[in-house]
Parts: structure tokens; C-alpha cells; sequence
């Protein structure tokens, strides 16, 4: 358990040194850049360790998140997400993300504009959902 927790932590503290200090640029978009020192899981694929760029579409229902690569030349995934709570606003951008063992990457459940309550959470399929659910799953802040 303990390994693991160290696992979580190293993803997120090479996570948090990268987020682009150009989040507030564009709330609009709300365009975050984020490192993974890891292997992470979107819906539908992995994403190897490295830099990318999340970005809310320019579609009117502001669901639609499309992830670039580290240079934002190419676009990785095109993904629907739905509104997702949280209590209390931070000032940083966070990410929900939940270890699923040791033979599967972490998957990214939802992220955080800085200063908003409401984020995007993945549409994950349902047999995949439940087992995320059940999940330990941890949020980091960066830039909080």
C-alpha cells in the first residue's frame, strides 16, 4: 500500500511542476499543460509519460475535452466529459486520478479549471466505470 502511495505521489509532483503557469491565459478554454512522469488512462487509450496540453473544445455544450501532444501539433483525443462537483474551489488546477493496480496505468478521472467549483469528468464505459469507482483515487492541486 505504502509503494503504491509513493507511486501516486511521484505521478503527481512531476504532474504539478508542469502545469503551465499560461492556465489563467484563457479561461475560455481553459487551457492546462500537464507532465506525467507515467503512463496514464484516458478513455479509450493510454497516454505514455510526457507533456499535453488539455483543452475545453469550441463546441456550445463546453463538454468536449481535446488533449494535444507537449508541442499542441497534434491532437490525441477528442473526449466527452459531464459536469463534475467539488466543495470548494483551489488555485491551482487539480486532477482526479485512480490507481488501478499494479498491471494497469493510473486513469484520469476528471480535472479542474483553478477558481472553479464545477470540472470535467471522463465518460469512462460502464464495466470500466464501476471498477474505477472502486478504486483508491486521490486529487493533487498544482499551483495552489
Amino acid at each position: 500500500m505504502r509503494v503504491r502511495m509513493l507511486v501516486m505521489t511521484a505521478l503527481f509532483v512531476a504532474m504539478s511542476a508542469m502545469v503551465a503557469g499560461k492556465a489563467r491565459a484563457d479561461e475560455t478554454n481553459q487551457t492546462v499543460r500537464v507532465n506525467f512522469s507515467q503512463a496514464v488512462q484516458i478513455p479509450g487509450r493510454v497516454l505514455p509519460a510526457g507533456t499535453y496540453w488539455f483543452v475545453l473544445a469550441d463546441t456550445g455544450d463546453r463538454q468536449t475535452v481535446q488533449i494535444f501532444n507537449g508541442d499542441r501539433s497534434k491532437s490525441i483525443a477528442l473526449l466527452e466529459t459531464m459536469n463534475r462537483e467539488r466543495p470548494e474551489a483551489t488555485g491551482g488546477v487539480a486532477f482526479t486520478i485512480a490507481e488501478r493496480g499494479a498491471m494497469e496505468p493510473p486513469a484520469v478521472l476528471a480535472w479542474f479549471y483553478p477558481g472553479h467549483t464545477t470540472g470535467h469528468e471522463f465518460m469512462y464505459p460502464r464495466s470500466v466505470e464501476k471498477e474505477l469507482a472502486l478504486a483508491h483515487q486521490d486529487t493533487q492541486v498544482s499551483g495552489d
